[in-house]
């Protein structure tokens, strides 16, 4: 294991940084779209709940490696259509392929558990924010939202730790990430310890995002702990 640290470091680290990069964009991508699509699912209208329940249904019921196929292979049956509108030169990268399957993948669970959040907010507090004639936007923005995101926070942050081991399966279409550089260095030293770092880096990275996860949770619910120490 200390030969692979030594001769091979730069290559994981390298890969490292690639794995949260790609991680990182897609979870924040994925919390930009999840709020209005939460919101517009918990609308009565059923044309407006029934395309965002399509979409979560399919993302939520297929295996992650199946979507990242279905845009990776599948974007290269529709080349001369994405020519033509000059996004070939997107969809033939592989990481913004891995971007786009994993931001979709998260959005249809950053969007379940906001509806959740949002069903779960108390009532009495909606209705006095409307008592004292708070318009939607005002309501939403000081009561309804503040409320929501910190019954879904901790689900969030669980979401987030899955969606940066899950982006492991990048590798298969040759992304370079954390795992794609493992199997690198695996096919030249076949050393099966180059997995064992692999999975030490991983761990040492969901530790560190939890830990710090730990401390945004601790901040938005301050206000909890000042009450029982009164």
């Amino acid at each position: 294991m200390l030969t692979i640290i030594e001769n091979y470091a730069p290559m994981l680290l390298e890969g490292a940084l690639l794995t949260l990069k790609i991680t990182f964009i897609a979870v924040i991508l994925a919390a930009l779209l999840a709020l209005p699509m939460a919101i517009l699912r918990t609308r009565s209208e059923r044309y407006l709940r029934w395309p965002i329940q399509v979409f979560i249904s399919f993302f939520r019921g297929t295996p992650l490696i199946a979507q990242l196929f279905l845009v990776y292979y599948g974007s290269g049956q529709f080349r001369p259509f994405f020519m033509e509108m000059g996004l070939w030169g997107f969809f033939r990268d592989p990481v913004n392929c891995a971007l786009l399957a994993f931001t979709l993948n998260s959005l249809a669970y950053q969007t379940e558990i906001l509806r959740g959040a949002l069903q779960a907010v108390n009532d009495g507090a909606i209705e006095a924010g409307r008592a004292m004639g708070m318009p939607a936007i005002v309501l939403y923005k000081h009561i309804i939202m503040p409320l929501a995101y910190r019954i879904a926070f901790p689900a969030l942050g669980n979401e987030s730790i899955l969606m940066l081991k899950g982006s492991a399966v990048a590798s298969v279409i040759t992304v370079m990430d954390l795992m794609g550089q493992t199997r690198r260095v695996f096919s030249q030293t076949f050393d099966i310890s180059t997995y064992a770092v692999a999975a030490c880096l991983y761990l040492l990275i969901t530790t560190g995002f939890v830990l710090c996860w730990r401390q945004l949770e601790h901040y938005l619910n301050r206000h909890l702990r000042y009450e029982q120490r009164k």
